[in-house]
Parts: structure tokens; sequence; C-alpha cells
């Protein structure tokens, strides 16, 4: 799968730098070489992040805030490193309610974040794009982010979406990768369920781009 341009012409048709040993690749070459710019892997990072637990603010410009458990203290600083060039300081430790101990990364508010701000918010809160591409890449940190696994099956945490998100979201997995997916009831909400007939297509897509880390999210089998 190559980068389209579904999402305010971010993807270019032209890929130069391997990614991972499945024939995947993604360029570091910023679009148009303007400096400052997002190279595709850092976007496909971000809208994965998006799609997960990441969000962003904006006053004049916008800024990515990424939280995550101190236990994930690795994620992060990788996350860390791929927009280094963003951040002016590393991540974190950051209290929070009832004892929970995060490990926070917030970029700086700019330009290059603003677009993708007002493509994935509305009136504050986090939508998703009606058109949106999910490169291998950007899958793999949603799924970093908000998998989990249940005896066979998987799970995207999807909670944060609106019923109709969703659906559009197990849409965009099964026109984009023949990923089924079911909404699955999670007490008062619904959540996406990766149909056991898909778990292998799924992580044969993402695993190359999988932290070690998150390897146990997967089930044994198939």
């Amino acid at each position: 799968m190559r980068f389209g341009t579904s999402i305010m012409g971010w993807f270019c048709r032209n890929a130069g730098l391997a990614l991972a040993n499945n024939g995947e690749t993604l360029t570091n070459n910023v679009e148009g070489n303007t400096v400052g710019s997002l190279t595709e892997r850092q976007k496909a990072i971000i809208i994965g992040s998006f799609l997960g637990d990441g969000s962003m603010r904006c006053k004049t410009h916008a800024l990515v805030e990424i939280n995550h458990a101190a236990s994930q203290k690795e994620y992060v600083d990788w996350k860390f490193n791929e927009l280094r060039e963003f951040v002016s300081t590393p991540p974190k430790v950051r209290r929070g309610n009832a004892g929970r101990i995060a490990y926070r990364l917030t970029t700086r508010s700019l330009p290059v974040f603003t677009g993708i701000y007002k493509r994935f918010y509305r009136d504050g809160h986090k939508m998703i794009p009606k058109e949106l591409e999910l490169h291998p890449l950007t899958l793999a940190v949603w799924f970093m982010d908000d998998g989990c696994k249940s005896y066979n099956a998987v799970y995207l945490n999807t909670q944060q979406f609106s019923i109709t998100e969703q659906k559009q979201l197990r849409k965009m997995l099964k026109e984009q990768h023949d990923i089924n997916a079911t909404l699955n009831r999670d007490k008062s909400y619904y959540r996406l369920r990766i149909a056991v007939n898909s778990v292998g297509r799924l992580k044969k897509l993402i695993k190359p781009y999988l932290l070690p880390i998150f390897w146990y999210k997967f089930p044994t089998t198939p």
C-alpha cells in the first residue's frame, strides 16, 4: 500500500525510503522540501496516535500531546524520537488523578500541525474525517495505543468515537485492507472487534512496524 492524497494532499505518490522488510515504503523526504514539514512517516504516526490516545490543542497554532502510562515509557520515547524536531523538551512524568502516573510528550505549537487539527477536530472535539487512508504504520500505532486481545479476538478501544464514526472506521478497514470488524458492546459504550478470521491479516500488516513490547497484544493463534 502506498500513501494516497485523501487527507489534505498529505501523502505523496513517490515513495523513497524503505521502512520495513515487507515491501512497504515511506519517504522521509518532506513535501516540497519545506522547512518544518512533516514526512510521510511522521504523518502516519501522528494519525495513528489520533485514532488512539493522542490529542491536540490549538490557539494560534496547534500542538500534539501524547500521554501513556509510565510503564510504556519506551513507546513514548519512540514517538519522541520520531517527532524530535518538533519537540522542545523530552517527555516527562506527570502525576494525575487517583495516583495515576503518566509519561507525556508535547510538541511545540506550530503551523505544520494546525491543518491537521482542523481536519481532525470540530468544536474542540476529536473526530474521524470522512476520508482517511489507513497505512499499515498508522494501523500499527493505533493498535499499540488502543489494541487488546481476548482469547482469539482482537479489539480496538474506539469508545471515544461515536457509533457513526466507528462504523466509518469499520468500513475503512474492510475497504482498504479487507479486515472484517464488528461493533462490540463494552458496558454502555461500543468498540471495534476484529473478526477472528481477520486477526491474521491485521497481524501480517502491522507486525513489521510493531515494537516488540506490544507483541503480547496479539493472540498466540492464528
